[in-house]
């Protein structure tokens, strides 16, 4: 199985022979290609055209973030896949505006639903948390009648605010206390592990759409304007409660991570270069997690789970079979 590889040093990547070379001061270390599947690039690299061709031909995909931890952007080889036969369904899916709504309403019920089931499911632990249950479940219905996806949107800001209300009572952890949901800089360490662990699963996403037929710049519920991709937007919506978050509750209930992980810059909160560390530790283990697929009667990861969602969105607009989003058993 192709791996992830994480890169925090300061150096230079290039090809070397038919592997790649990654160079420090400490010394070198050849990465066998085949079995690279993404590089994410924390530290300070040089890389050259040799290298980017070579990864190119490989289809490995690079994801960059800055010393902040903010995500940079990725290189997206050439298209290996794509077809222009799903592309043109991609775009009259978003264009028919019925068509996208379609697909925007079930991607964000989806994710709605799973934010229900990690709730429940701390709720049957002990945790009262019926009363949010209850108001996100209201939401959730109302979201069958909305006509727009600004109204959409809208009732998912709603939901997701109530959902970040329950983080205190979930976490127990009293060096770490959620206020309100702050991004660029965030003001906490939740909102730092948050706004790191989405970007990560964006990427995530990303990687995934690349071994489809599908066009990353073509999303639904996320409108199609000048960001550089929005599909994989769409689809980390509905990953985000059961992995990211998972991750977050669980690095915090067990004290893996300790408020000596993060960093106060530029009047906000950066997660240092030990806890990305340690939270792409767990993520990856989530990614990992096999689990028995309610339809397909067959064991599989959830990183496999992501890469499924995105063939059922093809089959949607390419053969007409509705589209019904992956939620959780917990």
């Amino acid at each position: 199985m192709k791996r992830e590889i994480y890169v925090f040093n300061d150096g230079e990547m290039r090809r070397k022979d038919n592997t790649l070379l990654f160079e420090t001061e400490e010394g070198k270390k050849y990465i066998p290609v085949e079995e690279v599947n993404n590089i994410w690039f924390f530290g300070e690299v040089t890389l050259n055209k040799s290298f980017l061709d070579f990864v190119s031909q490989k289809e490995i995909c690079l994801h960059f973030f800055n010393y902040y931890g903010y995500y940079s952007g990725s290189f997206y080889p050439r298209e290996h896949l794509n077809s222009g036969y799903v592309i043109l369904k991609q775009a009259e899916n978003y264009l028919d505006y019925e068509k996208r709504m379609v697909l925007a309403r079930e991607i964000i019920e989806t994710a709605a639903k799973n934010i229900l089931v990690i709730l429940k499911y701390y709720n049957s632990r002990g945790v009262d948390l019926e009363y949010r249950i209850d108001s996100i479940a209201e939401k959730l219905d109302k979201m069958r009648d909305v006509k727009t996806i600004e109204q959409l949107m809208a009732l998912e800001g709603n939901i997701r605010d109530e959902y970040y209300s329950c983080f205190n009572k979930i976490i127990k952890n009293p060096d770490f206390e959620f206020r309100t949901r702050s991004k660029r800089p965030p003001l906490d360490n939740i909102n730092s592990l948050i706004s790191f662990g989405n970007a990560i699963m964006y990427t995530t996403v990303l990687g995934e759409i690349y071994q489809t037929q599908l066009d990353p710049r073509i999303g639904y519920l996320h409108a199609t304007n000048e960001r550089r991709f929005t599909l994989n937007l769409d689809i980390a919506e509905i990953f985000k409660p059961i992995i990211v978050d998972r991750t977050i509750f669980s690095l915090l209930n067990k004290g893996t991570i300790t408020d000596k992980d993060f960093e106060k810059d530029f009047n906000g909160i950066l997660i240092s270069e030990k806890g990305r560390k340690k939270f792409l530790e767990d993520y990856n283990g989530k990614l990992d997690t096999v689990i028995k697929h309610p339809y397909l009667n067959l064991n599989v990861s959830y990183k496999r789970l992501i890469r499924l969602e995105l063939y059922k969105i093809q089959k949607h607009i390419t053969e007409n079979q509705p589209y019904q989003g992956f939620v959780a058993r917990w």
